[in-house]
C-alpha cells in the first residue's frame, strides 16, 4: 500500500511539473506580445520552463526506476540490473515514450540556454514541452487498448493532457505575474489586467477539449452507462474531480468577470495593490483546487 501511495505521489509532481511547464511556455506565445516576451517577467517564464524541464527528468528518471522495480518482481533497488532497464526501454511502447520524453526534456532545457529569437524561443519550448506532456499519456489508460480503438484512446488522453497543462500553466503565469516584485508598476498590471481579461477565449476552448476529451476518456475505460459512478472507486474518484473542477470554473468565472474588470478599472484610479491582491488570492484558490484535481487523477490512472 506505501508502494502505491509513492507511485500516486510520483505521479502528481510528474503531471504537475509537465503541465506546469508546457502551459507556462504556451502562455508566453498566445498572451504576451512580441515585445514583452523581451521583458523581465518573460525571463521569469523562460527560468521557469527550465526549471520545469530539468525537474521533468529527475522525476522521470525515479519512475522508471520504481516501474522497473515493479516489473521485475526485485524486493530491492539494489536488485536491478542494467538488463531490466535496457528491456524495459527497447521492448516496451511506454519505455519508447519515456525516451521520446527525456529527449524532449532535455531539448527544452537546451532552448532555454542558447539565445534565441524570444518568440521563437517560446514556441520551440512549447513544442518541446508539448511532446514530453503528450508521453505520459502511455504511463495511464491510454495505453490500454489495441487497434483504432488505442489510437483514439491515446487521442483523447493526449487532448485531456494538453487542455489541463494549457489550464495548469496559465494559473502559473498569472500567480507569477501577480507576485512579481514590480506587480506595482503600471506596466506589469496593465500585462496582468490584459492577460486575465483577455484569457476568455482560450478559456473556452480548453473547457470544450476537457469535457469532450473527458467524456470520450469514461466512455473507453467504463463503457456507457453511469453506474460505475457511484459502484466503483474509480467512478467516485472520477465524480470528486467533476466537484473540483467546477469549482474551479467557478473562481475562473470570478476572476472574468469581476476581479478582472476590477483591476482593469483599478489602472485608472490608481488604486491597484487591492486589485491585485484580490486577484492573486482568487488563483492561489484555483491553483490549489487545480492541484488536486491533478491528484485525484494521479490516483486514478492506477485503477484498474
Amino acid at each position: 500500500m506505501a508502494e502505491d501511495w509513492f507511485t500516486i505521489v510520483l505521479r502528481l509532481a510528474l503531471y504537475l511539473d509537465m503541465a506546469a511547464g508546457f502551459g507556462v511556455a504556451m502562455f508566453s506565445v498566445y498572451a504576451l506580445g512580441h515585445d514583452e516576451r523581451s521583458l523581465a517577467i518573460a525571463r521569469r517564464y523562460r527560468v521557469c520552463v527550465g526549471v520545469c524541464a530539468v525537474i521533468g527528468i529527475g522525476l522521470s528518471v525515479i519512475g522508471m526506476t520504481v516501474l522497473a522495480k515493479a516489473m521485475s518482481g526485485a524486493q530491492t533497488y539494489s536488485e536491478l540490473s542494467t538488463h531490466i532497464f535496457e528491456m524495459l526501454i527497447t521492448g516496451t511502447h511506454m519505455g519508447l515514450a519515456w525516451c521520446i520524453r527525456i529527449l524532449a526534456l532535455a531539448l527544452c532545457i537546451l532552448i532555454a540556454l542558447v539565445k534565441f529569437n524570444p518568440t521563437f524561443r517560446f514556441v520551440a519550448m512549447s513544442v518541446s514541452s508539448g511532446v514530453a506532456l503528450a508521453t505520459l499519456a502511455w504511463a495511464g489508460h491510454g495505453a490500454m487498448d489495441d487497434g483504432m480503438r488505442g489510437y483514439i484512446h491515446l487521442a483523447s488522453d493526449i487532448s485531456h493532457l494538453w487542455a489541463a497543462g494549457a489550464w495548469v500553466g496559465a494559473l502559473l503565469a498569472f500567480l507569477i505575474l501577480a507576485t512579481s516584485r514590480a506587480n506595482a508598476t503600471q506596466d506589469t498590471v496593465a500585462i496582468l489586467s490584459r492577460t486575465s481579461n483577455g484569457f476568455a477565449h482560450v478559456g473556452t476552448l480548453i473547457v470544450f477539449v476537457l469535457a469532450a476529451s473527458g467524456v470520450v476518456n469514461y466512455v473507453l475505460i467504463a463503457g456507457p452507462s453511469l453506474d460505475p459512478l457511484v459502484s466503483t472507486l474509480y467512478g467516485q474518484l472520477l465524480l470528486g474531480k467533476l466537484m473540483l473542477v467546477l469549482g474551479m470554473l467557478a473562481l475562473a468565472a470570478a476572476n472574468r468577470f469581476r476581479l478582472s474588470p476590477s483591476l482593469e478599472a483599478s489602472l485608472g484610479s490608481g488604486n491597484r495593490a487591492q486589485a491585485v491582491s484580490k486577484l492573486r488570492q482568487s488563483l492561489f484558490m484555483e491553483a490549489t483546487l487545480a492541484v488536486l484535481v491533478l491528484a485525484s487523477v494521479a490516483w486514478l490512472g492506477i485503477l484498474s
